[in-house]
């Protein structure tokens, strides 16, 4: 038994999800989350880091310690909301903030920025931070890496699936104990694309309940020319980022409309259509048998989202992980904070029927303060 925290920024890139996680062998009680808004100018730097070919080394060291210190901060204001003090806490799971994920490439890279020694330093705890790359040096893609931690808090005497919208849609596949591998991989676009058109038209960070999506109509033609997009067809493992779905992904399509004007409305309910069809094709083929899908992180929250993956997938019991005893939003900090707990248990948390990786690989670097 021990309290644990996990700090997670996605590809979204809104805020640092903090949570609180009281873990034992047996299951893990969410004790108190907390989000911390990234500084806009912060946030405006890591996009643009995002978004161009040549990042100056400076920048990037640059990010690498402002993002670690923002990480702390996010640390300290979950536990002063907790009322617990550092010393209680036996580790920090931080999963950093991804400026780059190429496992395909030739050499394979991934990096993530947000600096554990800061954190360690400034809280005063043992952290764990870089638990994506020693499954890249295996062969793996690095990712997804919440199925093992899904599997071990979710995990039920029937075929289940848990799908994580965060700004990408990823899923695993959770077969009865002892009736087949655990699976897990990334189905394309979650929120990120959804966010970044929301940001750029409404001046908003997300569409709260897919209202405005929900007031445009979906363009067959976009939603064609996205789809044909090779990611969707390929066989996992395999993961993505906003590498592949960015900005200039969603220009390439919108480019193929010729004179046709689209409104901006409508872009963002064919975006929506993007995400439930391709999480509802993946399930179809790769899980055929599940029968209860557990939904977590912020698109959980949107509703018409919700609404179209059900329409997607009518022979599902479609609903949020709150079901299973853990809210949403909390999902993805509890699986940094169980991951930082495997480490210092020396047991591996990477899976090579998930990641593709040669072997099963302990996650992680450990930081003492």
């Amino acid at each position: 038994m021990g309290l644990y925290v996990g700090l997670m920024s996605g590809t979204s890139m809104d805020a640092v999800d903090a949570v609180l996680a009281e873990i034992t062998d047996t299951g893990v009680d969410v004790c108190s989350q907390h989000a911390l808004s990234l500084p806009m100018d912060l946030r405006t730097r890591l996009e643009d880091a995002l978004d161009t070919d040549r990042l100056y080394a400076r920048e990037c060291w640059n990010l690498d310690a402002e993002v670690g210190a923002v990480f702390a901060d996010a640390a300290l204001a979950l536990l002063e909301h907790a009322g617990t003090p550092p010393s209680r806490v036996a580790a920090i799971g931080s999963h950093g903030q991804t400026l780059y994920h190429a496992p395909d490439a030739s050499p394979p890279i991934t990096v993530q920025v947000g600096n554990p020694n800061i954190i360690a330093s400034r809280t005063g705890i043992v952290t764990v931070a870089d638990f994506r790359r020693m499954d890249v040096a295996a062969g793996g893609q690095g990712a997804p890496l919440a199925p093992l931690f899904h599997a071990f808090a979710f995990a039920g005497e029937h075929d289940r699936a848990v799908l994580n919208l965060g700004g990408i849609a990823n899923v695993t596949l959770l077969p009865p104990a002892g009736a087949g591998p655990l699976l897990g991989f990334d189905t394309g676009p979650g929120n990120t694309l959804l966010d970044v058109w929301t940001r750029e038209h409404l001046d908003q960070p997300f569409d709260t309940d897919g209202r405005w999506a929900a007031s445009g109509q979906i363009q067959a033609d976009l939603l064609t020319r996205m789809l044909e997009d090779p990611y969707f067809e390929a066989a996992p493992p395999k993961s993505t980022g906003r590498e592949r779905f960015n900005r200039s992904w969603l220009n390439a399509a919108l480019s193929g409309q010729g004179q046709t004007r689209v409104l901006p409305r409508d872009v963002q309910r064919t975006l929506v259509e993007l995400t439930a069809v391709t999480v509802g094709a993946a399930l179809n083929a790769h899980a055929a048998r599940t029968r209860e899908i557990y939904v977590c992180g912020g698109g959980a929250l949107n509703r018409l989202l919700m609404q179209r993956i059900e329409h997607a997938l009518p022979a599902c019991r479609v609903t949020t992980t709150v079901a299973l005893g853990v809210p949403p939003k909390a999902v993805e900090g509890a699986a940094f904070a169980w991951l930082a707990r495997e480490r210092l248990a020396g047991r591996s948390a990477g899976r090579s029927s998930v990641t593709g990786a040669r072997r099963a690989t302990t996650l992680g670097a450990v930081y003492h303060p």
